[in-house]
């Protein structure tokens, strides 16, 4: 029997139980076939957050803290690691996930009384490690933006993930922040395929759109580079050279990719997308995945989990290595974003 087609414009045609729920039921098939599947409402609970700083210690990360102004994620890419986390609010990994988000209102007000504390030690704030900042529903709530505006008023460095072309109505403030050398702004493009996109991230701005954001941020002067992430094995890994080529000709000047990762409930939904789309190429995707998985189809390892071992993932990093070197991409090791500069409002920078 093939694997179901998800709604239209969703990631995943599945919404599994949460593993903290006490009861699970099992939908059963009663014969009606339904060819053209439904069509799925995106909901907005609001949130009143305890905290909004998430700090963490992992050696992986180039930042230690970050700010997540939504759970869930409408973009709906299949791939998606946050995916898990929305067990913890009684919902599934699945649809839900992509169409029941919670927005948390007071982020803004949260951010700067936790920056006004007298203890705290600046920073970059990397914006959208978890979920993405500038997924659609930030038209109506503009939570990253009011972000910014803080982050603008304290002279606080800040990183941004993101793909959505949506980070464009920031550019005041964006500009802003890069004259005083406080924000970088890093764009995710998993591939230069039309087609692709639509099932892999179905809600998220198009390959082009995308090039677009990178090239018009280059332009204003705002520091940009480029996340080739998830490499798929056979998927989408044959694009990663012509995608950091893309990149760089629309100005992108920092670079870096990640290999597959499928914790916990991403796993299963991710086999079945593949034997939704690509049933004929599922079990030798999932083969490499699991030789650079050491056997396993996920590794939580720290310094294993982004790139992987073996031999495709060590083929994957040289292609990189080389391909970063031949376009002139990551001369500077970072962007040396400027922490001398905080200074809460009323407050006095600290004399250098």
């Amino acid at each position: 029997m093939p694997a179901p087609l998800p709604p239209r414009g969703r990631g995943t045609a599945s919404n599994p139980f949460n593993r903290f729920a006490p009861t699970t039921s099992v939908a059963m098939d009663d014969g009606w076939f339904q060819e053209v599947p439904p069509s799925r409402a995106t909901e907005v609970r609001q949130e009143t957050a305890k905290s909004i700083i998430t700090r963490n210690q992992s050696p992986d990360l180039p930042f230690d803290r970050s700010v997540n102004p939504y759970r869930g994620c409408e973009h709906g890419c299949i791939y998606c690691y946050a995916r898990p986390s929305h067990a913890y609010w009684d919902m599934s990994p699945g649809l839900d996930f992509e169409t029941r988000l919670i927005a948390k209102t007071n982020a803004v007000a949260l951010l700067e009384q936790q920056l006004s504390k007298p203890g705290y030690q600046c920073a970059p704030i990397n914006l959208g490690s978890n979920t993405d900042p500038y997924q659609p529903i930030e038209r109506e709530y503009r939570l990253a933006r009011q972000t910014l505006e803080v982050l603008l008023r304290y002279r606080h460095p800040v990183t941004i993930v993101t793909k959505g072309s949506l980070v464009l109505r920031d550019l005041d403030l964006l500009s802003e922040l890069a004259e005083q050398n406080l924000v970088a702004v890093m764009i995710s493009l998993t591939t230069l395929d039309d087609e692709l996109k639509r099932t892999l991230e179905p809600r998220a701005a198009a390959p082009s759109a995308r090039l677009r954001a990178i090239r018009v941020l280059s332009e204003n002067r705002i520091p940009v580079g480029v996340l080739c992430s998830p490499m798929i094995p056979m998927i989408n890994d044959i694009e990663l050279e012509n995608l950091l080529e893309a990149a760089r000709d629309n100005g992108a000047r920092q670079a870096n990719y990640m290999l597959l990762r499928l914790p916990r409930e991403v796993g299963p939904l991710f086999e079945e997308w593949l034997e939704a789309h690509y049933p004929q190429r599922a079990a030798h995707v999932m083969s490499i995945i699991r030789q650079c998985r050491g056997g396993e189809i996920y590794d939580s390892r720290f310094g294993h989990r982004f790139k992987g071992q073996g031999p495709f993932a060590e083929l994957l990093a040289q292609r990189f290595a080389v391909a970063i070197r031949k376009l002139g991409l990551n001369r500077r090791r970072d962007y040396g974003l400027d922490c001398s500069r905080f200074c809460p409002p009323g407050g006095q920078m600290a004399l250098l």
